[in-house]
């Protein structure tokens, strides 16, 4: 049995083999089974010696099942680490775009305030002027008002002096009218009659 298998491995060695045969290697005998083997695939020997020794079938399909798990383990493996990578990558750019979102938000709000600044600014100044000139023409309209006034009181003073000395004269042409003629009110008729006969220069009244 131990001579078949060496005779088998060494017909697979001198199949697979690229080199030509050597010594060892004899040439294949015709009238005997062939076996292949996947020379496509290295054989691992891990520094041990190799052994060739009859693989049951439900060993082989137990190995090929396990081959394919391992594989299938693989590639979910590198499928679930793509998928982590991806949902990373768009992790970090949701979180960039959500930083640059409030940045523009925050930057926004500073110019409003700004701009809410500036127009309070300039409404307090507004305000401030519109109250200055209603001040200024509440205090034009005062000193026009005062003036007025005090032109008309003058106005009524100079009148009212005026017609004093008016009732004044009257009063002294009326003695003269009624008394001048007794002998004793003769001379002092007569210099009444001469100051009321003097003419007077009397200045209006200002105009109120």
């Amino acid at each position: 049995m131990n001579k078949i298998i060496t005779v088998v491995l060494l017909l697979l060695a001198a199949g697979c083999s690229s080199k030509p045969q050597d010594a060892y290697a004899p040439p294949m005998d015709p009238g005997r089974r062939v076996s292949e083997l996947d020379c496509s695939r290295e054989t691992e020997t891990g520094g041990a010696n190799l052994m060739c020794r009859k693989v049951a079938e439900a060993e082989r399909l137990a190995r090929i099942a396990e081959e394919e798990r391992q594989a299938w383990a693989r590639r979910e493996a590198e499928e679930r680490a793509a998928r982590e990578r991806l949902e990373r990558e768009r992790a970090e750019q949701l979180a960039r775009e959500e930083a640059a979102r409030k940045q523009r938000a925050a930057e926004e709000e500073r110019l409003a305030a700004e701009r809410r600044r500036l127009e309070a600014e300039a409404a307090r100044k507004a305000q401030a002027e519109r109250e200055r000139q209603e001040r200024a023409e509440a205090e034009a309209r005062a000193r026009q008002r005062a003036e007025q006034e005090a032109r008309e009181a003058t106005e009524r003073e100079c009148r009212r002096l005026e017609q004093e000395r008016l009732d004044g004269r009257a009063l002294l042409a009326n003695f003269v009218a009624t008394y001048g003629k007794f002998e004793e009110f003769k001379g002092i008729a007569g210099q009444i009659s001469a100051l009321l006969d003097k003419a007077r220069k009397v200045k209006p009244c200002p105009p109120a």
